[in-house]
């Protein structure tokens, strides 16, 4: 290990961050790495190039600067491997269709990515995979669920739009005790604030569209293995030639120098605003894991180190015919907000959320959720355009 890793690995995030991923003096001292655009890669002799006897081979299979990228996040991770694929869908499904086969059951988290859902209902039932959605709050109670068939258990924490925080740690224990797989979604944490291989989890998942990125302008996701299923996920890579691509590789790599600043922003706005929402007569439940009122507080406080810029509240309502308009006037009468679907990046955004697709947590019967992405503006300008959503909502 070079006297640099080994200072790198008693630091601190930031500096982790700004250090990983690229030796500076392996390419003439820029303290960037190229970016390297390929699809062709050629072989000094005919030799080489059967028995394919050099790093690079062929576009598909990595360059130096999405190298960089994974390396960066195999640091974050403590993975084996990491695969970049072009979206954090994408980095759902390729690990099930790397570790599923028909025939096998697949326990999902009902408080799944709502794309997520859609896959497994359509294309992973369809390639005869029985998939069956569990309570997030089960913990260790998920051993009851595994049959002889079921393979792979997928975990997400917290849980999209109503932020459910799941016992990983159990749930992983319980699974391995009967061969499963455990996957996360880790994309609200990053693995700056949880690290899932830490916790018995095999498969951690991230839209690095996200927080990683930080811009909104880039589509991309990571899947980083353990050492008992990297092997198989990089095969899996390679057989369907998924693979992410230079330029947004360097853009991630950049997003993540800054990542740990930025997500101090986000945790401490978005606290400020979700507790300052607990106190309004108009809010009915303000759900944000780091509240100590949120059911699944007790579990964020053990096992994470943060809290980012996503939640959600649930907007009080009179009658169940008046959700909807409520949560269209309160959104329609935002100006800094803007009405946009993902997150993690400096703006804030706003959404109302659709849970007609839940098995077991159904909608809440106070009012609509509406989820808020806290960016990086002043919390004081933040609450005033909430306000006048209020205001809107309330003459509804």
């Amino acid at each position: 290990m070079k006297k640099k890793d080994t200072l790198l690995a008693d630091a601190g995030p930031n500096t982790r961050l700004a250090h990983i991923g690229h030796d500076p003096h392996s390419f003439h001292g820029f303290v960037n790495p190229p970016v390297v655009h390929a699809s062709t890669v050629l072989f000094p002799d005919s030799r080489a190039m059967e028995t394919r006897a050099q790093k690079y081979t062929y576009g598909t299979r990595g360059t130096p600067t999405t190298d960089a990228l994974c390396r960066a996040l195999d640091e974050l991770e403590g993975s084996a491997g990491t695969i970049l694929v072009p979206s954090g869908l994408a980095a759902i499904t390729v690990p099930f269709l790397a570790f599923l086969s028909a025939g096998d059951h697949a326990l999902i988290v009902d408080s799944v990515y709502t794309p997520c859902r859609h896959f497994c209902n359509t294309m992973l039932t369809r390639l005869g995979v029985t998939v069956e959605y569990y309570d997030p709050e089960i913990g260790a109670g998920i051993e009851a669920l595994i049959r002889p068939n079921t393979k792979l258990i997928h975990t997400e924490a917290p849980g999209s739009n109503t932020m459910e925080m799941q016992d990983i740690r159990a749930i992983a224990d319980a699974a391995h005790r009967h061969g499963c797989i455990v996957t996360m979604d880790n994309t609200w944490a990053t693995p700056l604030y949880f690290r899932p291989l830490d916790f018995g989890v095999d498969i951690s998942i991230h839209a690095t569209t996200k927080y990683p990125s930080g811009h909104s302008d880039i589509v991309m996701g990571s899947v980083s293995a353990n050492g008992k299923y990297w092997p198989q996920l990089q095969e899996a890579t390679i057989t369907l030639g998924i693979c992410g691509a230079p330029d947004d590789s360097y853009h991630i790599l950049r997003g993540l120098r800054s990542m740990g600043v930025r997500l101090e922003h986000h945790q401490k706005s978005a606290l400020a605003i979700a507790e300052w929402l607990e106190g309004r007569e108009d809010v009915a439940r303000v759900l944000h894991p780091a509240l100590p009122s949120f059911p699944g507080h007790a579990i964020w406080k053990r096992d994470f180190k943060g809290s980012t810029g996503v939640f959600s509240f649930v907007l009080k309502a009179d009658a169940p015919e008046k959700f909807k308009a409520k949560a269209h006037a309160f959104l329609d009468a935002l100006t800094i907000f803007g009405l946009g679907y993902s997150w993690g990046g400096y703006e804030s955004l706003a959404v109302h959320v659709n849970l007609s697709d839940r098995t077991i947590r159904k909608a809440p019967a106070e009012g609509p959720v509406i989820r808020l992405q806290i960016g990086l503006e002043d919390v004081a300008d933040l609450r005033k355009d909430i306000e006048a959503g209020f205001a809107a909502a309330a003459a509804v």
